[in-house]
């Protein structure tokens, strides 16, 4: 095999996540009613293995729904999720670290973006 066609252990590492992460996507859903029943079932979409869904705290009479799949977890970037809903959005940026930290079970709690004059504390675990 020729030495043109090789790899260098960080290209491969970069091929690597870069080919988990092209199929992931990152799916918020939320309810707008007047219901503060916490987004029960419907709210969002329906966890797989491995993913972790947050609680999200209700705010103005409506609640928002977060979820973070297996895959991103196990490729440990940075990511920025959109809460949706209500006919507004809201963002939650989680660090490498947090997420290490979700992935490893432990409660990380932040407050979304403040859009339409209120945010949303979002729990993992």
């Amino acid at each position: 095999m020729s030495d043109d066609n090789l790899l260098t252990r960080r290209e491969f590492t970069v091929e690597s996540a870069l080919a988990m992460l092209a199929g992931v996507t990152i799916t918020i859903t939320g309810c707008g009613g007047g219901d503060n029943g916490g987004g029960g079932a419907g709210a969002g979409p329906s966890p797989q293995p491995g993913d972790k869904v947050a609680s999200v705290g209700s705010s103005d009479g409506h609640t928002h729904s977060a979820q973070i799949t297996a895959a991103q977890l196990a490729a440990g970037n940075a990511i920025s999720i959109t809460l949706t809903g209500s006919g507004h959005t809201h963002t939650l940026d989680l660090s490498q670290a947090e997420l290490t930290q979700i992935n490893a079970g432990t409660r990380v709690q932040k407050t979304s973006s403040n859009d339409q004059g209120h945010t949303h504390l979002v729990t993992f675990n």
